[in-house]
């Protein structure tokens, strides 16, 4: 009898594995490359006085914004629209997991994500219709997102301890997209123009999309059509209600990690335009949003020695449980911010070096695969197959920090940057303290032991 090709393997993995590594690696190339001309180009292009009145609908968005925080300057303006775009990209899967679920399947949800998603790309070319843009691309990825993440963990059955590393592969691949995006998307904007960058990850987009489409005899069922079949339809039992509150419970110190994280995206670009020395001896100035790559690089570099240190732990039966694994990321990102706080420090009156970045990304980088990869791991793995996509993405509410993150980021420009940094680290800390106080309460309901 003929292997189904779903079923087939690839490294020690499912084939369907390598092309959603593909597709996620192109859909994140896009996502970042466009994060990474984000706050630049509001406020060094498109907020300009003689030039903002073409954007449609710009005047109804700030006047709402306005309304909430009072009257705002070009930068705090550009930090909140850049923390509520991407706020809003991680509520759009809750609708878009909800209707894989019970409407559509995961597949085609991808398909409508990816091209929504491309079309918004390709509008960021046109600045009347920079709001439009910003929209196709918030529904686009509620639809993908969600969705994308739920067939790695359907390419393996239950118990199969294959899943974690395949989560953390899958992962390395988002950071490719990740660290490519910067390099290219945000040289061609910087050095060539904006529009050069949009465009170019809308056609990272485009290739995704292609990816896909070519990959569908090698991914597995639906996880709708299979609980369809199997006539699952009933009420959640008492196990199941366990591991929802869980991951409810879990959802809020996540948040507060992915608010102070996402400074990356926006103050720390700020960082690194006005106070950091740039300079490698007199050969090179690094361009600004080529620091954004750093973070990506070194998961995938940091990655396979992350996942070996683990096995040498549980070899010694002393590996961290999920949660304490989630908490010490949590910490990290604490320790990352403490490392910016000293770099604002040595600035007296200069700038602070490059070297103090490169420290900020090595410290948040491990703490980054503490928490990400087994989380989505986690979910895949106790959430109840018949919400598994509307689970996800209700998981990935926790990305709404960036809603925080973009109201702390309007507090760059008022406070020092000492005090700023060391604000970012409080947060971050209290995560970790939070999840600790629930190590032992949620260990039965997420299976620890």
């Amino acid at each position: 009898m003929k292997e189904p090709e779903a079923s087939r393997e690839l490294f020690g993995h499912p084939r369907g594995l390598t092309y959603l590594f593909t597709t996620e690696m192109w859909e994140r190339f896009s996502y970042y490359g466009m994060r990474a001309l984000l706050v630049l180009y509001m406020v060094k292009y498109l907020f300009d006085p003689a030039r903002v009145q073409q954007v449609i609908g710009f005047a109804t968005v700030k006047g709402a914004l306005e309304w909430l925080f009072g009257p705002l300057e070009v930068q705090p303006l550009s930090s909140l629209i850049y923390g509520s775009y991407t706020g809003f990209v991680y509520i759009a899967p809750l609708a878009g997991g909800y209707l894989a679920d019970r409407v559509l399947g995961q597949r085609r949800m991808v398909l409508i994500g990816a091209s929504l998603m491309a079309v918004g790309h390709f509008l960021m070319a046109f600045e009347p219709l920079f709001l439009f843009a910003l929209l196709f691309l918030i529904l686009g990825n509620g639809a993908f997102k969600p969705n994308i993440s739920t067939q790695v963990g359907a390419l393996y059955a239950p118990g199969d301890p294959r899943r974690d590393h395949a989560f953390s592969i899958f992962y390395v691949g988002i950071n490719i997209g990740a660290f490519l995006a910067p390099l290219i998307c945000g040289t061609l904007g910087e050095r060539v123009g904006w529009h050069y960058g949009f465009a170019a990850a809308g056609i990272g987009m485009t290739i995704g999309l292609c990816t896909y489409l070519f990959a569908t005899r090698h991914l597995p069922p639906d996880p709708r059509s299979v609980v369809l079949a199997r006539g699952e339809v009933k009420p959640f039992g008492r196990d199941e209600w366990r591991a929802i509150v869980s991951l409810v419970v879990l959802a809020l110190p996540v948040t507060l990690f992915w608010a102070t994280y996402d400074q990356q995206g926006n103050t720390l670009v700020l960082w690194a335009e006005d106070y950091t020395d740039r300079n490698v001896g007199s050969l090179f100035v690094i361009p600004t949003t080529w620091f954004q790559a750093v973070n990506p690089f070194m998961i995938f570099a940091f990655t396979p020695l992350v996942l070996a240190f683990w096995r040498r732990q549980a070899a010694r039966g002393k590996e961290p449980s999920t949660l304490l694994k989630m908490a010490y990321g949590c910490f990290g990102n604490a320790a990352a911010n403490l490392v910016m706080a000293a770099a604002a420090l040595s600035l007296d009156g200069g700038k602070a070096s490059w070297l103090w970045l490169m420290a900020y990304f090595i410290v948040i980088t491990v703490a980054e695969l503490y928490l990400s990869p087994i989380s989505l791991s986690l979910v895949t793995k106790i959430a109840p197959a018949r919400a598994l996509s509307m689970m996800m993405g209700a998981w990935m509410l926790t990305y709404t920090g960036g809603f925080l993150g973009g109201y702390l980021g309007s507090l760059w420009s008022g406070m020092a940057k000492g005090p700023f940094f060391l604000m970012i680290a409080a947060i971050a800390a209290l995560a970790g303290l939070f999840i600790l106080a629930f190590v032992r309460p949620l260990k039965g309901a997420l299976g620890e032991k």
